[in-house]
């Protein structure tokens, strides 16, 4: 009970004492009501226009966490939980929104659904992706189906990748070294390590740009040790290559090309407290695509096209047979969106039209099952439009539909709103408020449909959002609050039953429900110093019978200085609240308990200094300053203080 007074207090005192302290500046507009974002209509808008709740991580916040993971910038989001960012790199992750698992996450790359077809839930994996090769994340909050399809239940993570310098050439290399321990051992030696390269321009009406990245990472152990036995470390290396190119052939008509490769060898072992070296994986990503977009009098057409194949070879040591089985998975995905804008009367209406075509393969070969990509594939195709109203006194309405027809389930409607009203919103202060409700589904795997343990009758799991709260400024202060309340229907399970006792794939009976709350602060006292907190609370049915290790209350802090020219420095503070855990199989202790995982707290420090005209910027970080041995999935190792440093370079 202190600690959450000590984390309650804190938040008040970043409220308090931006009301206290705040510098007047007339130049000054609030930022985040003003930002342009694109995941709201897939076009620009700007976020003071929209009811959705949207977080965006920077490019400059980008560069100030370098050294970081995409889904450790992710963890400080509110509402998001990414259980394994704190763990070792090769371990498996989950991304938890407003209490919602990863199947119910959508992940986009620039604007492009990614997903791993031959997966149990198709869930995208982060891991694959290079944090800076990123220009900005936006996370969009709630049920997203009506524009983006299936998946996106609990929110959309958008990944918005690097654009073409508008000079001739430009380069960037970074270089970076770190430790890479747990909190119970020491080890000075750089076991983390990375190094990137990007050439990028504009020639003529060429745009071009290159990106290789190369990373590894070693000197953990992905289970941890309840004795005195030290276990083997597991290493993860990976590699990220992108090439983009755009030409202009009009002022109206411009066209996109992209290819994206990446891949990562990791280690991995038996399981919780359990240690195996010959265990290992190997993934593989291959995305291609293609952008026309062509600009008419008060529109815009564009089209995005893509093929994305993931491969994962899988090497694991039997107990049993006591050799080495080796399976294979490849999933591939296409992807075609046709996507139109029309506005009228000077923008105020727009009208967003489009159609979605998706195919989904699964080709799965391991010692126990064979999957059949010819079998196992399904297709969608899905019409749907959305209309936005933007007034001139501060009310905006967003609102739309979109019928998903699925090759093995026949239809399915979603539709969503939202409402937003600018009560006031000048240079020094203004008030945002905002309510919406969608639908949104999830449509069964071709593992949960197709595999030894799945169901053709499946249908596509349902939900409902609703959300309504605030965003609000004074002069160098901003205070946002949202609720949320969600309910989930036919929630696709894995069940024992009695004519398969050996289990299957089936839509649960009742409701799960889930609300919650999601506050953010923001105060700059002074000109050198900037404040940050979020708390939320999630409150969730446990009546899924799996692991959640979604905490109840989660906060973090975070105090940024630049006392001086050119450098910044800044301390994050994340307080996890306790986890349960239904120990269905007895891995733990009795069978059939809740386990409770402990609370824990962590302390993190950036460092950036530029100089020669930000053309060399030095960076380092101290992550976990306290060396807290804590636990974020039960029998895994979690890192300790470690410390990296690095340096980038603009040519």
């Amino acid at each position: 009970m202190r600690k959450q007074l000590f984390f309650v207090g804190a938040l008040a005192l970043s409220m308090v004492g931006g009301s206290l302290y705040a510098q007047e500046n007339e130049q000054t507009k609030n930022e985040e009501l003003d930002e342009v974002v694109v995941t709201a209509t897939k076009f620009d808008l700007k976020k003071e226009h929209t009811g959705k709740v949207i977080y965006t991580i920077s490019q400059k916040e980008i560069q100030q966490n370098a050294g970081n993971t995409v889904v450790q910038l992710l963890n400080n989001l509110p509402g998001i939980e990414i259980n394994g960012a704190n763990s070792n790199r090769g371990r498996q992750i989950g991304t938890y929104i407003r209490g919602g698992r990863s199947r119910q996450v959508l992940v986009l790359i620039d604007g492009i659904p990614v997903s791993d077809a031959s997966g149990i839930n198709q869930s995208y994996d982060l891991r694959l992706l290079s944090l800076n090769q990123i220009e900005k994340i936006e996370v969009l909050k709630g049920a997203a189906s009506t524009l983006y399809g299936t998946g996106a239940a609990t929110g959309v993570i958008n990944i918005i990748l690097k654009k073409s310098s508008k000079q001739a050439i430009r380069a960037t290399y970074e270089a970076s070294i770190g430790t890479y321990n747990d909190s119970k051992s020491f080890s000075a030696r750089p076991n983390n390590k990375n190094q990137n390269v990007s050439i990028n321009g504009t020639l003529g009406n060429l745009k071009y740009l290159a990106y290789f990245d190369l990373t590894g990472v070693e000197g953990l152990s992905a289970a941890k040790s309840k004795t005195d036995q030290v276990f083997e470390d597991d290493s993860f290396y990976s590699k990220n290559a992108l090439v983009k190119l755009g030409y202009d052939f009009t002022e109206n008509l411009d066209l996109g090309l992209f290819l994206n490769y990446d891949e990562f060898d990791s280690e991995f072992d038996a399981g919780a407290y359990r240690d195996e070296a010959r265990n290992t994986w190997a993934f593989s990503q291959v995305r291609y695509g293609v952008k026309p977009k062509f600009s008419y009098e008060n529109g815009e057409v564009y089209v995005l096209a893509s093929f994305n194949k993931i491969t994962r070879d899988l090497k694991q040591y039997s107990s049993f047979s006591k050799s080495i089985n080796e399976s294979m998975y490849e999933g591939t995905a296409v992807n075609i969106d046709v996507v139109n804008k029309y506005a009228f009367m000077d923008n105020k209406f727009q009208v967003i039209t489009g159609f979605n075509f998706q195919e989904h393969k699964n080709e799965t070969n391991t010692p126990f099952a064979q999957i059949n990509k010819d079998v196992a594939n399904f297709t969608t195709s899905d019409p749907y439009v959305s209309m936005v109203y933007i007034s001139d006194f501060g009310l905006n309405v967003n609102a739309g539909g979109r019928l998903n027809i699925h090759s093995n389930y026949g239809n399915h409607f979603v539709y969503d709103g939202n409402v937003s009203y600018n009560v006031m919103n000048t240079n020094d202060y203004g008030v945002k408020l905002l309510a919406s409700y969608g639908t949104a589904f999830i449509a069964p795997s071709t593992y949960q449909l197709f595999s030894q343990y799945g169901a053709l009758t499946l249908n596509p799991e349902t939900s409902a959002t609703f959300e309504a709260g605030f965003e609000s400024y004074y002069k160098n202060y901003k205070l946002n609050a949202v609720f949320f309340n969600r309910k989930v229907n036919d929630a696709i399970v894995f069940q024992s039953l009695s004519a398969a006792p050996w289990g299957v794939y089936a839509n649960s009976n009742g409701t799960v429900k889930t609300n919650g709350v999601e506050v953010l602060s923001e105060a700059k006292p002074l000109e050198y110093v900037k404040l940050t907190a979020n708390y939320t609370y999630t409150n969730k049915d446990d009546n899924e019978g799996a692991n959640n290790y979604i905490p109840k209350h989660k906060v973090v802090a975070g105090v940024e200085l630049t006392p001086i020219k050119n450098a910044a420095f800044a301390f994050v503070y994340k307080h996890i609240g306790d986890r349960t855990v239904f120990d269905k199989y007895g891995s733990f202790g009795p069978r059939g308990e809740t386990v409770t995982i402990d609370s824990y707290n962590l302390l993190d420090f950036t460092a950036n200094y530029s100089l020669l005209n930000k053309k060399v910027t030095f960076f380092g970080t101290v992550s976990n300053i306290f060396n807290t041995d804590f636990e974020e999935t039960l029998g895994f190792s979690t890192l300790g203080r470690n410390v990296k440093l690095g340096v980038r370079l603009n040519f």
